[in-house]
């Protein structure tokens, strides 16, 4: 966490007067970003990123209109096994952006608003391996991890239980519906945006 503030006021200081101040500035509005992405590989360190989806939130409404979805040029590590989890085959990517186009509208849909996700960390680790060596910078929003908010709810209401944090579990025990198919960048983005929102509005089912 030190290593990271320090890296962030260093990074912050480098671009002051660059195109991406905009990033560093403090957030004082009520909107944040729902983000998911696809990859090649569990290991963040080796993955690539397949497709990445993010949809706003502001307060309590998950603004489904205001959403961005892409899907990337095949990576040379899309393998079968990658492909049977998120089911993103080669010939779905033809067309598909290129790799620095894709992390500038990222940055541009994001700007300085907080980022909430499902293991939330690890889409952060790989997109900054490709956001710094182009940008010049990691990514310096606040992060809000879906299964730790919802973890405290749920042991605030009752301390001794240990809920099952797998995603479809807490949508089940949220009731929320799954949107599109699991493991779509922009299903999963939805998905979680309603499940945030729901953790913010009532009670949580124990």
């Amino acid at each position: 966490m030190v290593l990271k503030t320090i890296r962030s006021a260093t990074d912050k200081w480098a671009h002051k007067d660059g195109d991406y101040a905009f990033m560093f500035e403090p957030y004082t509005g009520d909107e944040i970003i729902a983000l998911d992405c696809e990859m090649t590989d569990l290991d963040p360190q080796k993955a690539e990123l397949v497709s990445i989806a993010a949809v706003k939130i502001k307060g309590t409404q998950v603004l489904t209109s205001e959403k961005l979805d892409i899907k990337l040029q095949k990576p040379e590590s899309l393998t079968g096994d990658s492909i049977k989890v998120h089911r993103i085959r080669g010939v779905d990517l033809r067309g598909g952006e290129v790799l620095p186009d894709a992390l500038e509208q990222l940055l541009h849909f994001i700007g300085n608003r907080p980022i909430m996700g499902y293991y939330i960390d690890y889409d952060i680790t790989v997109l900054n391996r490709f956001i710094r060596p182009r940008f010049g910078f990691s990514l310096p929003n606040k992060t809000i991890e879906l299964s730790q908010s919802y973890e405290a709810k749920v042991k605030r209401a009752n301390p001794e239980l240990q809920p099952d944090l797998h995603f479809e579990k807490i949508a089940e025990k949220l009731g929320v519906p799954m949107v599109g198919q699991r493991h779509s960048a922009l299903g999963d983005a939805i998905t979680t945006a309603l499940m945030y929102v729901r953790l913010l509005k009532g009670p949580v089912p124990v």
